[in-house]
């Protein structure tokens, strides 16, 4: 077993694998039910969630496994006790670790000191348990390898997912952002070279209405994560010209998907319109949060038949 930090440490053909697990498994879950019977996983939260801790707790369960959750105001990660120690004792006790934290080098850390694998539920660099999700949620629209998404907002964790991920499966990938939001630069000449080998493509301008032109996806998020609240006022203004309203999606694709990984926060990043419209999947996508999880954890215990 491995640790999952980024999407890429699956590699190309691990996460086209691990994308048909997926389906299998909400197709069938039957078949996968009580299969890790025994295990226990850990689910540290240091910020609050709804979808990944459902996802990850119910797919836990109904793989047979035993999710133990912790709240931070328990563990104190790094002010209560050291990252490094936390990591070597949950280590002890449990046969994986999920952590959901602010500061990605935090699970770096809690990777490097702990044997059992180590999951990222959601760091500020990364977030690639949705992106698992988003690429299921694509698949079931329409063949991934060619597919054309355009990610519509602020250049973060999601964006950064979105875009290795994308990378690895062919797809072009285009990001349209305010000035001063563009993802990493270090992402982006990533997901530029894995690209280059999977016969994908990635593009980030400041322009949405051309980004979104004949894309088969549109995809946004919210515009202040959290932690981000005191800026809120000013991405706000600076992101108006971001929101995904029914002329910016009537630029793409006429059987066009949107996808949102929620919260959303309507009339923000996007109009209520879209979100609900025929050709909105964002329910089905918050859906394969939990299918995305089981096949992930499956996969990580090398229980896939």
């Amino acid at each position: 077993m491995s640790d999952f930090l980024m999407v890429t440490d699956l590699g190309a053909e691990g996460l086209s694998q691990l994308i048909d697990l997926a389906g299998d498994v909400k197709a069938d879950p039957a078949r996968v039910a009580g299969r890790l019977d025994g295990a226990k996983i850990g689910l540290f939260f240091q910020k609050p969630s709804t979808r990944t801790r459902v996802s990850a707790e119910g797919a836990a369960v109904d793989l047979g496994a035993h999710p133990i959750v912790l709240r931070n105001d328990e563990v104190g990660l790094g002010s209560r006790e050291a990252v490094e120690d936390v990591a070597r004792v949950l280590d002890r006790y449990l046969d994986l670790l999920a952590f959901r934290v602010f500061d990605h080098t935090d699970l770096v850390a809690v990777a490097r000191y702990a044997d059992a694998p180590t999951v990222n539920l959601l760091s500020d660099l990364s977030h690639p348990c949705q992106a698992l999700a988003d690429l299921q949620t694509i698949a079931e629209n329409r063949a991934i390898g060619g597919t054309t998404l355009t990610y519509v907002g602020d250049g973060n964790n999601v964006c950064h997912s979105l875009m290795l991920a994308g990378a690895m499966s062919g797809m072009e990938v285009r990001v349209a952002h305010p000035p001063g939001y563009a993802p990493l630069d270090a992402i982006t000449e990533e997901a530029t070279t894995l690209a280059a080998i999977t016969g994908g493509a990635i593009e980030v301008g400041t322009d949405p209405e051309a980004l979104v032109a004949g894309a088969h996806v549109v995809y946004t998020d919210v515009w202040a994560s959290m932690g981000q609240e005191e800026e809120a006022a000013e991405r706000r203004r600076v992101f108006d010209r971001y929101r995904v309203d029914e002329d910016l999606f009537g630029l793409a694709a006429d059987d066009a998907i949107f996808l949102h990984c929620l919260p959303a926060h309507r009339g923000e990043e996007v109009t209520a319109g879209v979100l609900e419209s025929p050709r909105s999947r964002v329910f089905d996508q918050a859906e394969n949060r939990l299918h995305a999880f089981k096949a992930l954890l499956l996969y990580l215990f090398d229980a896939v038949d």
